[in-house]
């Protein structure tokens, strides 16, 4: 019966612990238009396994993303949060609320800014300036070549901090709507490089060059532009038949 005690008692205190590195994070003014994004990550400090059920946000206009995959103790995930500011002037504060299997059950994150003009300026100090992340990128052009209507591709640029401060990618735009992003790192180190994916999805056909503004916490060039180019043709799979007389026949 002593045994039975302390079994009961091992798997009582036996479960999973989130501990945030943070619940609240400020994006500042940031343009019209961007699609702001941070990452909180998040480390297991329990014992089990935590799986990520759900992660439900206050409003339509923050679309989360989180780590699918059993966080295993010790190891550590991340609830990524994208705040769609385009059409939303003015300030922001949102609540992103986390669901799991952990000890505690549901954590509550915090994002909040101010959304500014799309032409907004910043002034700063020379000094300011100085102490600032740096984001620089090898080349600013990448080819895909030809590629089908609705096919998806991603261009992958290798980014550097050359400053002095943790660089943050914090958002991207285009014209088309048709790209998104990742970064290896959500925050990059003074020297240190990462891995920028862009997912691009054509949707004109013909010539295309897409311009991609990155945003980042880069004060000196908190806009910086790549192209995407691609030649986009119909998709084969529409086309995979021709008619010779009344009678289709396959494509060759």
């Amino acid at each position: 019966m002593f045994l039975c005690f302390i079994l009961a008692g091992v798997n009582a205190n036996a479960q999973g612990e989130l501990k945030f590195e943070k619940t609240m994070h400020d994006f500042g003014t940031i343009a019209e238009g961007v699609q702001a994004t941070y990452e909180f990550k998040v480390e297991n400090v329990g014992n089990q396994p935590v799986v990520i059920a759900h992660v439900q946000p206050s409003c339509g206009c923050t679309t989360p993303d989180w780590t699918k995959d059993p966080i295993l103790p010790g190891k550590t995930g991340i609830i990524k949060a994208v705040y769609n500011s385009t059409g939303r002037p003015g300030p922001f504060h949102k609540a992103i609320t986390v669901t799991s299997n952990a000890a505690t059950p549901n954590t509550t994150l915090y994002i909040k800014g101010a959304v500014g003009p799309k032409d907004l300026k910043m002034s700063y100090t020379a000094e300011q300036k100085a102490k600032s992340p740096r984001l620089a990128v090898g080349s600013t052009n990448y080819n895909f070549g030809k590629l089908e209507k609705g096919q998806k591709a991603v261009a992958k640029f290798r980014i550097k901090n050359t400053g002095l401060q943790d660089l943050q990618v914090q958002g991207i735009k285009s014209n088309c709507n048709c790209v998104s992003y990742k970064v290896s790192e959500p925050a990059i180190k003074p020297g240190q490089q990462a891995i920028l994916e862009l997912t691009y999805v054509p949707a004109m056909l013909k010539e295309q060059n897409e311009v991609v503004t990155i945003l980042s916490n880069d004060i000196v060039m908190p806009d910086l532009k790549l192209t995407l180019k691609a030649n986009v043709v119909e998709s084969l799979v529409s086309r995979n038949m021709l008619r010779e007389g009344a009678q289709p026949v396959p494509f060759r």
